[in-house]
């Protein structure tokens, strides 16, 4: 059922954070490794983000935060996800994130974080590992 069907990530860079070259760049990695991909812009909400995510039926979100609010962003982000029962959703970020913050991001359910100096590559490979095992899961590979 699955063969073909694509994976669809949104990049949103939620807050005031008016710097997206890095979304930019993975949004067009992501797209040259076969994935559509829906960049969301600037100074974007969670509620904004997450109403985009479950609009475009996409399979993760991908939060790119400069800003230090990294926590609160993610958080809300994740919380917005269980309201709206859109859960399977798989959340990544990449970022100006510390690394003591891994543990508490990843027991919100955030997936994995890319700091600077990761692969894009690493980021699609991640992806289409995460996507498929999520698909299995339900029934749809």
């Amino acid at each position: 059922m699955t063969q073909d069907r694509r994976i669809r990530v949104l990049i949103a860079k939620p807050g005031m954070d008016g710097h997206d070259r890095g979304a930019k760049v993975v949004a067009r990695a992501l797209r040259d490794a076969g994935m559509e991909v829906i960049y969301t812009g600037l100074r974007q909400t969670a509620e904004m983000i997450v109403s985009a995510a479950v609009q475009e039926d996409v399979d993760a979100i991908g939060l790119s935060v400069l800003s230090g609010a990294h926590m609160h962003y993610f958080r809300e982000v994740m919380t917005l996800l269980r309201e709206q029962d859109a859960q399977d959703i798989i959340v990544f970020g990449g970022g100006i994130i510390p690394d003591q913050d891994l543990p508490t991001l990843a027991e919100l359910g955030v997936g994995r974080v890319f700091t600077p100096g990761a692969s894009t590559e690493d980021a699609a490979t991640y992806l289409r590992g995460a996507v498929q095992a999520r698909w299995q899961a339900q029934g749809e590979a």
